[in-house]
């Protein structure tokens, strides 16, 4: 296994200790307020990049957005609609609305935001095929090259939330997040710290939390200490050991749902061994999802029979589920013409099938999940090469042909509906985190007629014939679903995971004592 330089042994454990007593001491000052921590940076004030933050604290507001069930319900907009044709979509703006600087929002304030983001292939609303966005009285109209009935869903994205036109400097970037939500900032220190308080006079209702800090925390040992050891309210992000350490813990609780996000084997399908798919069906049968989900993750529960979630319940097409079996899997190779040798490792004209498997530390359990795929695979065997490195070099070997193997965590609502990720992830001629040297006219065909707005019996054919299609072919391997996890401290009341991440529902939340 090849990996980045990192701290090690003693030196790690000091950093951890120093990191810790360093969070503690100035979180536990700060007990009026709400203390989350969670694994991930802010590495950017710009919405695209790492505009989560303030949607989820509630800084900044979308036009629309989702209720914790997934359903799209009014944002800054209070209603919607589209013409016959769905390329003129209208949002009839909230009255009243005021940024943090006490300036009223207008439409034009919005129709520049939405512009940009239009204009930022960052953001799902440039994937969408916008001609124009313009004020029309109170509302904002945006009309499209193609049709497309996601537009409300994508709206929803934390990229368009809409900011005061005093946050951007001359340049036209944002140097400070001041929107419209029942929260705004009171500090951000880049790249570890956001810290917000209550709007006074919010034109809704008045949450309980006065102050909540967001705290970024590396390390999942230094999670699990702030989660045990009272200097965090809400821990997300805790690797197996923390959660059993928060299981025997008084005062604390853990809390998770079931994501829309799917642990997968992104496969080149244009590389000489992977193009055929009786390859790509022998590694999924040689993977024991369950075991591995078991050994790595606890929770063989997760192991994914399927692309996509059951909890994605239009997209659940009750398809016989993937399964383990190695000699099937020895069968399926041999008859692709790879033949064990004395060895075990199966080869074909003299040469041995080695793959490379590239992962990323971002999601700590993706190098492990990578080196249980690598020992499944060698049952069979395949030899794998597991390189774990930074997550960016995944679209770059996407793009310059070299990858065969990547083992990614992908999210497919990343807004409320799937289907605009769903369209993404089959593109024709692939895409960064989907597909990548496979395509099917079928599929092309079912993605292109959802997207122009087929609805009833027919969208769900259209839906079965996706994922049936993915099922057989394998230009994703599936390997577990996700469990989002929190740690809560017992003073948290009220704390509910929002699967989709659209906020951290802070203001449903109230602290004891």
């Amino acid at each position: 296994m090849i990996t980045r330089p990192h701290l090690r042994g003693a030196a790690a454990l000091a950093a951890v200790a120093l990191a810790a007593t360093a969070c503690g001491s100035s979180q536990s000052a700060a007990s009026d307020a709400l203390r989350i921590a969670g694994p991930f940076e802010i590495h950017s004030l710009e919405p695209s990049s790492d505009g989560y933050f303030f949607t989820r604290l509630h800084v900044t507001e979308t036009l629309v957005t989702a209720d914790v069930e997934g359903n799209l319900v009014p944002g800054l907009a209070t209603a919607w609609s589209a013409d016959e044709a769905n390329k003129i979509w209208t949002f009839e703006l909230a009255d009243g609305v005021e940024f943090h600087d006490g300036k009223p929002m207008t439409p034009e304030n919005v129709v520049a935001v939405l512009q940009k983001m239009a204009a930022d292939a960052a953001s799902p609303l440039a994937d969408v095929g916008v001609e124009t966005i313009r004020a029309d009285g109170s509302s904002v109209v945006i009309e499209l090259s193609e049709p497309n009935v996601s537009v409300p869903a994508t709206l929803s994205h934390y990229s368009t939330g809409i900011l005061a036109p005093s946050s951007y400097d001359a340049d036209g970037k944002v140097e400070k997040v001041i929107g419209t939500g029942p929260y705004e900032v009171a500090e951000v220190s880049l790249p570890s710290r956001i810290e917000t308080v209550r709007v006074a006079d919010w034109r809704g209702v008045e949450p309980d939390v006065e102050k909540v800090s967001f705290q970024a925390v590396g390390r999942a040992e230094s999670r699990a200490v702030m989660a045990t050891g009272g200097q965090a309210d809400v821990v997300f992000g805790l690797e197996p050991a923390g959660r059993e350490r928060v299981e025997s813990t008084d005062g604390v609780d853990m809390v998770s749902a079931l994501q829309p996000r799917t642990i997968l084997m992104k496969m080149n399908a244009a590389d000489p061994a992977l193009k055929d798919v009786r390859v790509r069906q022998a590694i999924s049968m040689a993977l024991d999802r369950e075991s591995i989900a078991e050994a790595v993750l606890r929770e063989k529960d997760i192991a994914a029979t399927q692309l996509l979630t059951p909890t994605l319940a239009d997209w659940d097409a009750e398809l016989e589920p993937l399964t383990y079996d190695a000699e099937q899997a020895k069968a399926l190779l041999a008859e692709a013409g790879w033949k064990a040798g004395a060895d075990g490792t199966v080869a074909k004209d003299g040469k041995p099938l080695t793959l490379e498997l590239l992962t990323y530390p971002d999601r700590p359990e993706l190098p492990a999940l990578a080196t249980a795929i690598q020992a499944e695979l060698k049952k069979v065997g395949v030899q794998v090469d597991v390189e774990v490195t930074n997550s960016s070099e995944v679209p770059a070997k996407h793009g310059d042909g070299s990858l065969q193997m990547a083992l990614v965590a992908k999210s497919f609502a990343l807004i409320s509906d799937p289907l605009p990720t769903v369209a993404d992830t089959f593109a024709e001629g692939g895409s960064d985190w989907g597909t990548m040297g496979w395509s099917d006219p079928a599929v092309d065909e079912a993605v292109a007629a959802l997207m122009a707005g087929a609805e009833g019996e027919e969208a769900a054919q259209h839906r079965r014939t996706i994922v049936t299609t993915a099922q057989e072919q394998l230009p994703l391997v599936p390997v577990s679903w996700y469990r989002m996890n929190a740690a809560v401290s017992d003073r948290v009341e009220g704390f509910q995971i929002d699967a989709l991440e659209t906020s951290w529902r802070i203001t449903d939340i109230e602290l004891a004592g």
